[in-house]
């Protein structure tokens, strides 16, 4: 994947949750539904300003957050350090939960950051993955044209061929159901859950209550159906093998 760190290093670097709404509130909700944090020591890597850290605590003292970015982290107090989540600065199973929120998408390595969440998980630790559904009707993340980047949500973008696609969107990632779980492959890990959730529109509701409040209806309920493939996030759920399990698999 291409990197920019020209004047916004938020091309490259995704812009993180800076105020808590509904729509992180329900994100939180799926992860405690696969995950306990209730004394849990918890990782969030690839923390942004820490919004996902600060909700955890209100479940477990043993909250940490790592970022790439040190102008983040300027804003924030506590158990937060500069890492990269390709090389975390954590021993061998630290963690019973690490979050990956809309990070894998951005880094230069998603397999290894992927790998490196398993291995600081403890056995029978879990890591709760979100990340872009190339099926989804928009390209969050903005597009280059002609060498100029473009902010927005861009319709059918990741529907187009990779070759296009990745020319319209060097900066960012966006993964099929088949491309995303590729990256657990031959890690000691096995699958709990993996789904696709649609977006809070926490923007609309505020705007336009009435036509916000009616997306939500309509779109979270087709998150129980099969259309919920077409939805805007992968929620990607797997558990730490113990190693002597993992070797005889």
């Amino acid at each position: 994947m291409t990197q920019f760190y020209g004047d916004d290093k938020a091309i490259t670097l995704g812009h993180p949750s800076y105020v808590w709404r509904a729509g992180q509130e329900r994100r939180l909700n799926f992860i405690r539904r696969y995950a306990s944090l209730e004394g849990r020591r918890v990782l969030d890597a690839g923390c942004g300003v820490g919004m996902y850290v600060a909700a955890f605590r209100r479940f477990t003292e043993e909250a940490y957050g790592v970022d790439l970015d040190p102008a983040r982290l300027k804003a924030v107090k506590g158990l937060f350090q500069v890492a990269t989540v390709e090389a975390l600065p954590f021993a061998d199973g630290s963690f019973d939960l690490v979050l990956s929120h809309e990070v894998i998408e951005h880094v230069g390595d998603d397999r290894a950051a992927v790998a490196e969440a398993v291995r600081v998980l403890k056995p029978g630790g879990r890591l709760v993955l979100f990340a872009p559904n190339r099926l989804y009707f928009f390209e969050t993340h903005g597009f280059f044209w002609r060498d100029d980047y473009h902010f927005g949500n861009i319709p059918l973008i990741n529907w187009l061929p990779d070759f296009l696609r990745n020319r319209l969107c060097p900066h960012v990632r966006a993964y099929t159901s088949r491309g995303l779980r590729r990256l657990v492959d031959g890690l000691p890990v096995r699958i709990i859950a993996h789904t696709h959730i649609y977006p809070g529109f926490d923007n609309v509701v505020a705007r336009h209550p009435r036509l916000g409040r009616w997306l939500r209806r309509v779109l979270y309920t087709l998150e129980r159906t099969p259309l919920r493939v077409l939805g805007l996030s992968h929620l990607l759920v797997v558990e730490r093998l113990d190693d002597a399990f993992a070797r005889s698999e």
